[in-house]
């Protein structure tokens, strides 16, 4: 079907219902309104909650007045860092519509996005959860849009970085041939969950004992141990600039750990015996050191 039918066929068929889409932002930089101002363009009912977890004045000033200008964007700010999941929570509390897509703030979407997720949110049975195609700038298929769930054991792969020799205990799949239809999957990136409310709600929304990293994997395990079916829709294209954000990369991998221990003992520590998690979680944090001073050989030797 041409894209430009997409709205024509969702009006005729569907009432238009509210999305609300929820931006958690730390010192993104200019990409952030590139994002805002994507998601604004959707031909499906919108509304914007700009969650500000951090930002210069200069932004958070400029926010301000374009959710004055423009009634469908409202901001959250004051409240400081509070974590990718805690600050997607108070978004969704403060939603009003009946659907909510959790949107990494550097997601740029194309304009029938939503009107696409519709479609395919009408066929299906509820409690479902619907990720994109994640896309890197050069259009290559982003690592992690795709995902199997994370256990113990492709935990284990993942930080030796066993790919490789273990290719069916891979925790990525983006280098997998890509769905020609909307097709489930075991798991999906917290840069883009499309959802209904009360379908987030089931489970409570996102862990906020996660201040970054991992929880997007516990939100797919437990919204599956909740008899939710989650989805990968390869004709939503969606540009994911990624690492926009002013942190340093040892804080990212430092999160990375502490969420992947986290995860692992919170949804596995009466399936497999106590020597194997603590072993686990050396090896986790031997990733981090390994990958620290790879960082900092690098930048000695530049």
């Amino acid at each position: 079907m041409p894209p430009s039918l997409y709205p024509l066929v969702f009006s005729v068929f569907n009432a238009s219902p509210l999305t609300s889409v929820i931006l958690v932002s730390f010192h993104t930089g200019s990409e952030l309104f590139a994002s805002v101002d994507s998601v604004l363009r959707q031909s499906s009912p919108v509304e914007l909650i700009v969650v500000d977890n951090g930002n210069p004045e200069s932004v958070v000033a400029e926010l301000k007045a374009k959710g004055t200008a423009e009634p469908r964007l409202r901001l959250i700010t004051g409240h400081g860092n509070v974590g990718f999941g805690k600050a997607n929570n108070m978004g969704v509390a403060a939603a009003r519509g009946d659907y909510v897509l959790i949107l990494n703030p550097d997601c740029v979407l194309r304009d029938d996005s939503l009107v696409k997720l519709h479609l395919h949110a009408t066929a299906l049975p509820h409690p479902f959860m619907i990720g994109a195609r994640i896309l890197n700038e050069d259009g290559s298929d982003q690592r992690g849009c795709r995902r199997a769930l994370l256990t113990p054991t492709t935990a284990f792969v993942e930080a030796l970085h066993l790919s490789r020799l273990f290719p069916r205990l891979r925790l990525n799949l983006h280098d997998e041939p890509v769905p020609a239809s909307l097709a489930p999957i075991p798991a999906i990136s917290g840069a883009f969950m499309f959802l209904p409310r009360k379908d987030y709600d089931l489970i409570g929304g996102f862990d906020e004992g996660f201040f970054l990293h991992v929880e997007d994997l516990d939100f797919c395990l437990r919204f599956r141990k909740a008899g939710g079916e989650i989805y990968f829709a390869p004709d939503v294209p969606v540009t994911h600039i990624g690492g926009t954000s002013d942190v340093t990369s040892d804080f990212i991998e430092r999160c990375k750990a502490k969420g992947f221990i986290r995860y692992i003992h919170r949804n596995f520590a009466d399936k497999y015996p106590l020597a194997f998690l603590w072993g686990l979680d050396l090896a986790i944090w031997m990733r981090y050191v390994l990958r620290r001073l790879v960082t900092q050989f690098r930048s000695t030797h530049e």
